[in-house]
């Protein structure tokens, strides 16, 4: 297997991809990906081959056309959603995961780089084998110029995400196994290219995306990257927070929990989608941010925070608990909805609120929106209870993460879905390396007619 890294030497407009061995993290995480694709090949041959007539579930029209919610369509042994306990990243919910991830130096959050080591090998990871894959990102962390060219190329006024999804689609004419590809790799070897493009994807993200925070907002003044600091922090350095332990670690914290959830939601189908057409990692994982961008799906955080700012221009001292709970069935009897509680599968509380209120009560515990955060906390579950039309009248991830990034001065709201993005591409890259390790065909579900339906149900008899 061969890989390439850029090169700034080459010109824009000519091949700037450089024959080299992939570098120990990539090949460390080679090995071990190698050695248990005869297990696990063995394991889905043996479900589909003794097994493939087994019927999952049913779908019924309700589910159809209420955007097949809940059908079971995908597998994902990354990560699940458990209800009473979270999501769970190669089985490890988010407290395993905050206490057993080995942690950046003299902190006690982790490196993002053993969280992925996680995802993508199923073990945890040793303190080398983190730092290591952090080094195999510094190593591939350069972005060649005409990525950033098309982001200065675009309108002021174009949206972040959207800056975004286009770095990533632009690197695409870096793609090792496109070229693999046209020079007729075998089927069993995608994987290795996909792995070389999602490490080359990834080391690049921090950048991408500080230099588009420091464009829309910091008039263009680059922070160059900081050698020393890891992935997460790094990102932070480079938009100004270099001397901001605090926000470096809630840097690492975020990039953890947002990193994958589950393999159906729209970031994650959409890219599961194109790859399973051989669209390269890069292709896969622009459409993932084009969905993210969704304000029902990535834009979720920014509502939370713009719905706190609106109750604390109303209550600019705080309420009162009876004060808030008179609110918010105000509220709830008028129609309204409550950004950041509820869940489509948990039935609890959100581990990942949880760890980032864990963070705010140590940090920032007299920090206004955060208290009404808090408060809200306090009151808002028990008045869904008691409505009874909440199946999880509980917070989910994004009900406080707006409100943490507003006290460091994060205060661009349409820049937190591409915080959010680059974490979930951890999480995409990994489920799409494991994709076409396993051999995973190309998606292609049926769709009927309103007609056949309608015919398919009046058989029935009903």
């Amino acid at each position: 297997m061969v890989a390439y890294t850029g090169s700034e030497k080459e010109k824009i407009g000519q091949p700037s991809l450089v024959l080299s061995t992939p570098g120990p993290a990539v090949r460390m995480i080679q090995e071990k990906i190698a050695a248990q694709l005869p297990s696990w090949r063995s394991r889905v041959g043996r479900l589909t081959r003794e097994h493939g007539n087994y019927k999952i579930c049913d779908v019924t029209v309700e589910q159809i056309y209420g955007g097949i919610r809940g059908v079971q369509i995908q597998v994902s042994d990354i990560s699940y959603v458990d209800p009473s306990q979270g999501i769970r990243l190669r089985g490890y919910t988010i407290p395993e995961l905050m206490t057993l991830l080995p942690k950046a130096p003299g902190t006690e959050y982790p490196l993002v780089g053993g969280l992925y080591y996680l995802l993508l090998v199923d073990e945890l990871p040793s303190d080398e084998q983190a730092c290591m894959v952090e080094e195999e990102w510094r190593a591939r962390s350069t972005v060649p110029d005409y990525v950033y060219q098309v982001i200065q190329a675009m309108p002021e006024d174009t949206h972040p995400m959207t800056l975004l999804s286009q770095a990533i689609l632009a690197l695409q004419r870096e793609s090792v196994f496109s070229r693999e590809y046209a020079r007729g790799i075998k089927k069993a070897d995608y994987w290795e290219a996909y792995l070389e493009d999602s490490f080359n994807l990834t080391a690049k993200l921090p950048a991408i995306a500080a230099f588009i925070y420091n464009l829309k907002y910091r008039q263009g003044d680059a922070i160059p990257p900081d050698p020393a600091q890891d992935w997460a922090a790094n990102f932070a350095a480079m938009i100004g927070y270099g001397d901001n332990q605090e926000y470096q670690d809630f840097s690492r914290l975020v990039m953890v929990i947002h990193s994958d959830h589950e393999g159906a939601n729209v970031s994650a189908h959409a890219s599961h989608l194109v790859a399973s057409a051989l669209s390269d990692v890069y292709y896969a994982c622009s459409a993932g941010m084009d969905g993210l961008a969704g304000p029902l799906h990535g834009l979720a955080n920014q509502e939370c925070l713009r719905w706190l700012l609106d109750v604390k221009a109303i209550f600019p001292d705080l309420p009162n608990p009876e004060a808030l709970e008179t609110f918010l069935w105000e509220q709830i009897n008028a129609g309204a909805i409550i950004p950041g509680y509820g869940h489509a599968v948990l039935r609890t509380t959100d581990p990942r609120f949880t760890v980032q209120y864990e963070f705010a009560k140590k940090y920032m515990p007299d920090d206004k929106i955060f208290r009404l955060a808090s408060q809200v906390y306090d009151v808002l579950p028990g008045i869904l209870t008691r409505q009874g039309k909440v199946k999880n009248p509980w917070p989910n991830v994004d009900a406080i993460n707006g409100a943490l990034q507003y006290h460091y001065g994060v205060t661009q709201f349409d820049f937190y879905t591409v915080l959010f993005g680059v974490s979930r591409i951890l999480g995409l890259t990994a489920h799409a390396v494991w994709s076409r390790a396993l051999g995973k065909p190309i998606e292609r579900p049926k769709s009927l007619t309103t007609r056949l339906l309608e015919e398919m149900v009046s058989k029935t008899g009903r």
